[in-house]
């Protein structure tokens, strides 16, 4: 599902670059290319794509203004979630696994990222 989901995505990019308003850096980097078998067409994906160079960069421009903001962090905290917990195993019903119920696991999470926070 995801890989479909993704797929429809990339398409959806590749074939709106005029909305995106790829042909200023088509131009730019046609002319600025000096090695001729490069000069083609590439896809700009918009930082709205997740996965894509321009979302990781953005993230990170982010993270650092709110470092220039409020300083250098003290903790870096990493959170998980297993779906074995027994309050996600105690939710489901007979026959039903982890997979088959993204919302509980999901509810499960975030009450405990609640909980992490709040101790901290």
């Amino acid at each position: 599902q995801y890989s479909k989901i993704e797929t429809g995505r990339l398409n959806y990019f590749r074939t709106h670059q005029r909305e995106i308003r790829f042909e200023l850096y088509q131009g730019l980097q046609d002319v600025f290319a000096n090695e001729f078998e490069r000069v083609g067409r590439r896809i700009v994906l918009p930082s709205s794509f997740t996965a894509g160079p321009r979302a990781m960069l953005q993230l990170y421009q982010d993270s650092m203004a709110i470092v220039r903001e409020f300083g250098k962090p003290d903790l870096f905290i990493t959170v998980t979630c297993n779906p074995s917990w027994p309050e996600i195993k105690d939710n489901l019903m007979l026959n039903q696994t982890e997979q088959d119920r993204p919302d509980i696991v999901a509810r499960v999470f975030n009450q405990n990222l609640k909980l992490i926070i709040q101790i901290i």
